[in-house]
């Protein structure tokens, strides 16, 4: 039980740092970068990257992994659920998923639709003032 004890008292500190951190405004990250910014191991990231779907870092022509600002933030997230709150991998990996579905359930912003007699009105009404204007400039 004593590592466990230690392994919380660890992430305590970097618990209420964590809240703390700013994301620089950048469109890429190196893995360096990310691993300082969010006070991870390289490996630990790394390692993520096989267990949860949502961190897909792309890759330069070089082969170095290229971290967005999404990735980032699901990183934070990632670390909070597992150190913060106590979560495993699989917990964690439902959570985010749980995440995820509630972000689509979202309603969405209705269009509008019309029916082809209203659509033919509407184009109808737009070559009478194209023919307006026309008759202005000519």
């Amino acid at each position: 039980m004593s590592p466990k004890k230690s392994t919380a008292s660890k992430s305590k500190p970097s618990a209420s740092s964590s809240d703390e951190i700013l994301i620089p405004d950048k469109l890429y990250f190196r893995i360096g970068e990310v691993a300082t910014l969010c006070r991870l191991p390289a490996y630990v990231l790394r390692f993520w990257e096989t267990e949860f779907t949502q961190l897909k870092p792309v890759k330069s022509s070089t082969g170095q992994r290229m971290y967005r600002r999404r990735d980032v933030e699901s990183v934070l997230r990632i670390k909070q659920l597992l150190y913060e709150k106590g979560f495993t991998i699989s917990g964690a990996r439902q959570q985010l998923r749980a995440e995820m579905k509630s972000d689509k359930t979202q309603p969405t912003i209705p269009f509008p639709t019309h029916t082809p007699a209203e659509l033919q009105h509407i184009r109808q009404g737009l070559r009478e003032i194209l023919n307006v204007l026309n008759r202005r400039t000519g």
